[in-house]
């Protein structure tokens, strides 16, 4: 994707962790949508962070405020707190998918730079879409997406994901809407 300017400084000012590297000091605390399943770390959390790189490059996930592919905010040393954090659902789980056709399910949380961050909406639907809209290139049947609650609007956000991970079981399609229009739907409101 071409770069365009950012007025937050451009992606080679700063100073990166490795995709190769996991470095709990510079990755999200797992919040509620992972609490009780089984958080990726090490060598789990790099394998599937690397591949998240080359799905989001794909289908051109990228943060325009930083201009990058999103993945890459996981190893932006300037933000400590902010990005994906994975967990393997645990199937027993009062919240958990409720559908025997599905098997394995990773739950991915963003947690975005700020409370307030415009592209929350945009990007979890983004990572949606790339994970579940390329899945024969990763192991689990589903991934889910959730914003940590430190943003704003994360429950009206929720409930929009939550609503294309229905369709999406329902139809196979990551771009459907419940009303089976394609789009990302209109911006949640407070």
């Amino acid at each position: 994707m071409p770069s365009l300017p950012s007025p937050f400084g451009n992606a080679d000012d700063a100073p990166f962790d490795s995709y190769d590297e996991f470095v709990p000091a510079h990755t999200p605390s797992p919040d509620r949508f992972l609490d009780g399943h089984d958080v990726l770390a090490g060598r789990d959390h790099v394998a599937f962070h690397r591949l998240t790189r080359a799905l989001f490059e794909d289908r051109n996930v990228y943060d325009m405020t930083f201009d990058y592919n999103l993945a890459r905010l996981n190893l932006d040393t300037r933000h400590e707190d902010a990005g994906y954090r994975y967990a393997v659902e645990d199937r027993s789980a009062p919240d958990a998918v409720d559908d025997e056709s599905v098997g394995r399910v990773l739950r991915a949380e963003f947690t975005p730079t700020t409370p307030f961050c415009p592209q929350t909406h945009t990007l979890t639907i983004g990572s949606f879409r790339a994970w579940n809209g390329l899945s024969d290139r990763h192991e689990y049947d589903l991934v889910r997406v959730r914003p940590a609650p430190v943003h704003h609007q994360s429950e009206a956000i929720s409930d929009r994901l939550a609503e294309l991970e229905r369709t999406y079981l329902e139809t196979g399609d990551v771009t459907a809407d419940s009303d089976g229009s394609a789009g990302t739907g209109p911006l949640p409101t407070e």
